[in-house]
């Protein structure tokens, strides 16, 4: 398998390619993300088989998703063969997968109840002074991350490469890796477009008016929920084409060769 290293700026140019996408359909884009949402939240809140059902079924929904983001950007219909592409044909490799992906949540609870000494630390987050809140989510995204890493690419090199599981999980964390640097961008961008320019807007309406505070945080709620959340979805197929297949040109860079480097060896099939 074959994975490009990118520069830093990429990870900027998946977000706008994603806002692209987003201005050709909005409505299509924003019923997937719904749809992906739903789903998760109504897994949530099965009791007991929840949170073990979730990470099992997320490598097979976040390839539904691609797929019709895929659609999308190549100007083909979005039914029900089109968002099921892949799915049949290597649904052992996206159910081992997600088995991976089950093991890999209860890796991070495991070591977060270590770290912050219990879930009964976890469990007082929301109640938390923002220092103490953001330290421990601090922790808790490094020891996240090289799981995120591990799955951000896997479920498509499943879906739609035939790539073993527990290959594309190693492929998918090397490819990570190599483009930390975009990675990186994008969660700064991320964390820019969805925290920090909103809370300083918040903060200036709150200063100037209570109801301008009120009427600002519900504007910005909708953008969060109806524009930045499929943009986001459509930036995860977007990245795995950068890296995989046909890589994105931002504005002022020259086409990149088709010459994406070699991932190391791979583990055993799986």
């Amino acid at each position: 398998m074959q994975a490009r290293q990118l520069p830093a700026r990429h990870g900027v140019a998946w977000l706008l390619a994603g806002l692209q996408l987003f201005r050709r359909s909005p409505p299509l884009l924003t019923a997937l993300t719904f749809a992906y949402l739903f789903v998760v939240l109504f897994l949530n809140l099965l009791p007991l088989i929840g949170p073990f059902l979730l990470p099992l079924v997320l490598p097979a929904l976040t390839a539904i998703v691609a797929n019709g983001v895929r659609a999308l950007e190549q100007g083909r219909p979005v039914n029900k063969i089109t968002l099921l592409h892949g799915l049949a044909a290597n649904h052992i490799g996206l159910l081992r997968l997600g088995g991976l992906h089950v093991l890999g949540s209860i890796a991070i609870l495991a070591i977060s109840m270590l770290i912050e000494g219990g879930p009964q630390n976890l469990g007082k987050l929301e109640d938390a002074d923002p220092g103490a809140m953001l330290a421990m989510l601090g922790r808790l995204l490094v020891v996240a991350a090289p799981v995120l890493m591990a799955f951000w690419f896997a479920p498509l090199l499943v879906a739609w490469d035939g790539v073993p599981a527990l290959k594309s999980v190693f492929f998918s964390f090397i490819a990570s890796i190599r483009n930390w640097r975009a990675f990186a961008v994008y969660g700064l961008a991320v964390a820019t477009l969805g925290i920090a320019i909103p809370g300083l807007i918040l903060l200036l309406a709150g200063l100037i008016s209570p109801v301008l505070l009120n009427i600002l945080s519900v504007a910005l709620r909708m953008v969060l929920v109806f524009v930045m959340a499929p943009v986001l979805m459509a930036s995860v197929y977007l990245s795995y084409r950068d890296v995989f297949q046909n890589a994105l040109t931002p504005a002022g860079e020259a086409p990149p060769s088709d010459q994406p480097a070699d991932v190391p060896q791979s583990p055993p099939d799986a």
